[in-house]
C-alpha cells in the first residue's frame, strides 16, 4: 500500500485540476483537418521530467518513441501523467503493428498511435482496427488511465473513436508500390514517410533528395491528396522550409537527446568564444 500512495496522491492532484473542457477535441487532429501544420518533439529519453519540458516548449505533440528507445509502458504512462495540462498531446510509436501493442498505449492515455512498416492496405486496416472501439474496430474496452486522462461528458469510448489518431509509416519500397491502396483505407489520419529507412531500402542511404526518393515522395503526396490525408516526415530545422514547400504538414521534430546535445555544444562554443581554453571532447573507452 505505501508504494501505491504516491501515485494516488499524484492522481488526486492532477486529474481534478486539469480535466479537458466539455467539447474538447484533439487539437492536432483539428489543426490538420483545417489545413494547418503541426510539429512534434520526439521523446527518446526514458525520463518523464525531460518529456514535461518538451511538452511545454511549444510543440503540438510528443512523439513518444516506443521502437527506438528504452521507454517502457510504465514510463509512457508516467510521461502522459506528468505532461497533463501542457500544450503537446501524447502520441506513441509502437514497435510492431499489433492489436495489443496499440491497445496498451491507448489505455495509458496516448492520443494517437504511430505504426511502423505499414506496407499494405491490410496492415493499414489493422492499424485502424486496433485504435477504434467496435463497431468501427477491434479495440477492447478497458481504458483505465485513459478514461481519467481524458474525462469527457459523452464517455471515453465514443470520444476516443473521434479523437485518437491513426498514423501509419511507409518506409519500404513495397509500401510505395501499394500507396494508392493504403491511402484509400478509411480511418487513417496521417501517412508518415520514414525518409531515412526508405533511403536505405532504396539503396541511397541518407540521400533524402535523391531522384528515387523524390519520386517516392511525390507518389505518396499524390495518393494522400486524393483522400485528403496529411503527409508527415522527420524534420530538422534545416529541412522545414523545403518540406513545407513539398506539402508536408505533420512534422516530427528533433528529440530531447539531440536538443540536449545541441544545447551543450552551443554552451561550450560560447565558453570558447569568451576566451576560455577547452579541449575538444575525447571519448574515454
Amino acid at each position: 500500500m505505501p508504494r501505491i500512495l504516491p501515485l494516488l496522491v499524484l492522481l488526486a492532484v492532477l486529474l481534478p485540476a486539469q480535466q479537458p473542457a466539455p467539447g474538447f477535441v484533439n487539437p492536432v487532429k483539428k489543426t490538420l483537418k483545417e489545413g494547418g501544420v503541426v510539429i512534434g518533439g520526439t521523446i527518446q529519453a526514458a525520463n518523464p521530467d525531460t518529456a514535461a519540458i518538451m511538452a511545454g516548449a511549444g510543440f503540438d505533440f510528443l512523439w513518444i518513441e516506443g521502437e527506438h528507445s528504452p521507454i517502457t509502458l510504465e514510463t509512457t504512462r508516467n510521461i502522459i501523467l506528468l505532461t497533463q495540462g501542457r500544450k503537446a498531446v501524447p502520441f506513441t510509436r509502437v514497435p510492431v503493428n499489433e492489436l495489443w501493442t496499440a491497445k496498451r498505449m491507448l489505455d495509458v492515455g496516448s492520443l494517437g498511435v504511430i505504426f511502423p512498416f505499414t506496407d499494405t492496405a491490410d496492415l493499414a486496416r489493422q492499424a485502424v482496427a486496433a485504435c477504434k472501439y467496435p463497431p468501427a474496430g477491434r479495440r477492447g474496452y478497458g481504458p483505465g488511465l485513459a478514461s481519467f486522462r481524458w474525462p469527457v461528458p459523452e464517455g471515453y469510448p465514443k470520444w476516443a473513436n473521434d479523437n485518437v489518431m491513426v498514423i501509419v509509416i511507409v518506409e519500404r519500397p513495397v509500401a510505395i508500390d501499394h500507396i494508392e491502396e493504403i491511402a484509400a483505407v478509411p480511418g487513417l489520419d496521417v501517412i508518415f514517410i520514414g525518409l531515412n529507412d526508405l533511403s536505405y531500402n532504396y539503396g541511397v542511404p541518407g540521400q533524402l533528395t535523391a531522384p528515387v526518393m523524390r519520386a517516392a515522395v511525390e507518389r505518396v503526396m499524390s495518393a494522400a491528396k486524393k483522400h485528403n490525408l496529411p503527409v508527415g516526415g522527420p524534420a530538422g530545422a534545416a529541412d522545414v522550409k523545403r518540406m513545407l514547400a513539398e506539402g508536408y504538414r505533420f512534422l516530427q521534430g528533433p528529440s530531447d537527446l539531440s536538443l540536449l546535445q545541441s544545447a551543450a555544444r552551443d554552451f561550450f562554443s560560447s565558453i570558447k568564444a569568451a576566451g576560455v581554453e577547452r579541449k575538444d571532447p575525447t571519448p574515454i573507452y
